[in-house]
């Protein structure tokens, strides 16, 4: 029984596909096996090198009731989103005899959901599995809505499918081992939900920065959930991002290419950071976002230790990035922005010259 302390957000599926839970709370690997169900007869753990030791804790743990459990380690963070990680994956299930009535389970940050999922989606047509996210980043972005995907030399979670998760379990006690940077870094995916959907957030952290960038400190609970909600909110309506889901990309379209640039040695969140400050800045020189709102995304990144600019001289190679992103439309570049505080659309195939411009005020 799920203690009174966890918050329990279901994501429903308006397509009519099964609807799941995320748990939010302390000490819900107990919860695990309820998730798995009685039907499977064998569970795979998947884990980063970093969580080798948790990873193997889990599987002792679901051996102890009753399964065939596997641990299958992965490379730490990007580096796991190959195919050819993808590929070691499902030769271990193959070799294990893994059938449709198995499970996986993801145990990691987002790039651990990502595979995990993706390995799930593809392996005899789609198995079910079980999101454990480990971090900010895990919990309110990666591990919610049923996106998974790897990477290929041309982009970012250009090879996927969509295949959502039979449960989610966000242990908030998994976040105080991670670094203050790693911690940080998620907070722009949490700020982002603030500046799309949920302006309270941006009050939270505002309010007091420093205890807002601490795992152990007093508005971690509340930042995660309000950030799930708004993500559980918006793919309820879309699963398969044919609409209104593209707003959860918003400032990702730089972002990506940031990543892509740096050959992914830049965190996520920091590269998301610029990339919202760049989207701001594209919606006001668009005349569609006000001063005093692009100004707010600057002030509130850097309050927590986020970056709010790039490298000037790699624009041309941005530019190129940018238009293979999965949001663009033939040659038209596609961006998230905002009409106002809460307020995101499309701009489409926006003037070369306002890129410029928008791009000036983000080079370092």
């Amino acid at each position: 029984m799920t203690s009174p302390t966890h918050t329990r957000i279901t994501v429903e599926d308006s397509g009519g596909g099964p609807s799941y839970d995320v748990l939010v709370g302390h000490r819900l690997l107990g919860e695990l096996p309820e998730l798995i169900g009685p039907q499977a007869k064998r569970v795979a753990v998947l884990h980063p090198e970093a969580l080798a030791e948790t990873g193997q804790v889990v599987r002792e743990d679901l051996e102890a009731q009753g399964y065939e459990a596997i641990a299958v380690q992965l490379p730490n963070a990007e580096e796991a989103k190959t195919v050819e990680v993808a590929a070691y994956c499902w030769k271990a299930l193959g070799q294990t005899g893994f059938t449709r009535g198995d499970v996986l389970v993801g145990v990691g940050g987002g790039a651990t959901t990502d595979v995990a999922g993706f390995v799930a989606a593809c392996w005899l047509r789609g198995v079910r599995w079980i999101a454990v996210p480990t971090t900010v980043l895990g919990m309110v972005d990666a591990a919610v809505g049923g996106k998974t995907g790897i990477n290929t030399a041309e982009g970012k979670n250009l090879v996927g499918a969509f295949h959502p998760p039979a449960g989610v379990l966000c242990d908030l006690a998994a976040l105080e081992s991670l670094s203050a940077h790693d911690y940080v870094s998620g907070l722009a995916e949490v700020i982002k939900a603030g500046f799309i959907a949920d302006p309270a957030i941006l009050e939270v952290i505002e309010k007091d920065p420093e205890a807002a960038c601490r795992p152990d400190g007093p508005y971690t609970a509340e930042l995660i959930e309000r950030s799930i909600r708004v993500k559980a909110d918006v793919v309820a309506g879309d699963l398969r991002e044919s609409g209104r889901r593209e707003i959860l990309n918003y400032g990702h379209t730089l972002a990506h290419a940031i990543e892509r640039n740096e050959r992914y040695n830049w965190r996520h969140g920091a590269a998301v950071a610029v990339g919202m400050v760049f989207a701001a800045e594209l919606g006001r020189i668009a005349g569609r976002l006000d001063d005093a709102t692009a100004q707010r995304h600057r002030s509130v990144l850097q309050a927590v230790g986020l970056p709010v600019t790039y490298r000037g001289d790699q624009w041309p190679k941005l530019l190129e990035t940018m238009k293979v992103d999965k949001k663009s439309r033939g040659d038209l570049l596609r961006f998230i922005v905002l009409d106002g505080l809460a307020r995101p659309a499309v701009l489409e195939g926006p003037d070369p010259a306002m890129l410029l411009a928008a791009h000036a005020e983000i080079a370092a």
